[in-house]
C-alpha cells in the first residue's frame, strides 16, 4: 500500500483510527464504495460497511504494530466473524437496504516502525 508514512500513532486507540483510514481507502482503491464507518447499534460496532457491486460488504479492521502475536487477521475468531454477520443483519434493518448478498471481510494492517505499512484484506470469512 503506497502510504506517504512510516510514522506510528502514539496510541492505542489512534493507531486503530490510523488502520481504519488505511482499511477504508485500500477498500476504495479497489473499487469498493465506502459507505459508513464506525456504525453503531446496540449489539456492537462495524467498523466499515461498504458496497462491492451488488453486495454488502461488512469489514472488520485489525491493525497491530507486529506479529508477535500472530498476524492482525488472525485476531478474528470465528465467534467474532458470526457476531459480525448478526451486526450485518441489524445493519441491514435499521437502514432498510435490500442488497442481494452480505459478505463479512476482514482487513489487516501491519503497521512496523520503519516500515510501510501492509494491508491484507480477507474476503468472506466465516461464511
Amino acid at each position: 500500500m503506497g502510504t506517504d508514512t512510516t510514522r506510528q500513532p502514539p496510541d492505542r486507540a489512534t493507531l486503530g483510527r490510523y488502520g481504519e483510514t488505511l482499511a477504508a481507502r485500500y477498500l476504495r482503491d479497489r473499487g469498493l464504495e465506502v459507505l459508513e464507518r464506525n456504525w453503531r447499534c446496540e449489539h456492537g460496532e462495524i467498523d466499515i460497511v461498504a458496497r462491492d457491486g451488488a453486495c454488502l460488504v461488512v469489514c472488520e479492521v485489525k491493525t497491530r504494530r507486529g506479529t508477535a502475536y500472530g498476524d492482525p487477521v488472525e485476531a478474528v475468531t470465528v465467534a467474532k466473524a458470526l457476531r459480525l454477520r448478526r451486526l450485518a443483519a441489524a445493519y441491514v434493518a435499521a437502514r432498510g437496504v435490500r442488497p442481494e448478498q452480505v459478505r463479512v471481510d476482514v482487513v489487516g494492517v501491519l503497521c512496523v516502525r520503519g516500515r510501510v505499512p501492509e494491508v491484507r484484506h480477507v474476503v468472506g470469512v466465516g461464511s
